[in-house]
């Protein structure tokens, strides 16, 4: 389970540069909308996926309150996802020894 939280927590933050980075300049300097709905629906998809996860698997492994805030802050910040996976999801981190 904690892999498949690493696996969405990646992607949810590729998704996120992708749509700000990418998709929308090409919607409002190109006026091409159509890249940006659909990594927008991706990235929603991955967004919701990552905070279900991140409280089924927090549950499942008794993690405190403070390190859930923090991982499900994660999913508003720019590259918060990436710190929070090599910080807290990676093996042998605090997180993973604890449980």
């Amino acid at each position: 389970m904690l892999l498949l939280l690493r696996a969405v927590a990646i992607l949810e933050g590729i998704s996120y540069l992708a749509l700000f980075a990418v998709t929308m300049p090409l919607k409002y300097m190109a006026d091409l909308p159509v890249p940006n709905k659909y990594t927008g629906y991706a990235h929603g998809v991955l967004f919701i996926a990552y905070m279900v996860l991140v409280l089924v698997v927090g549950i499942y492994k008794k993690w405190g309150f403070k390190q859930m805030a923090i991982l499900l802050l994660a999913a508003f910040l720019p590259f918060a996802t990436f710190y929070v996976d090599k910080k807290y999801l990676s093996e042998g981190t605090a997180l993973e020894t604890a449980s």
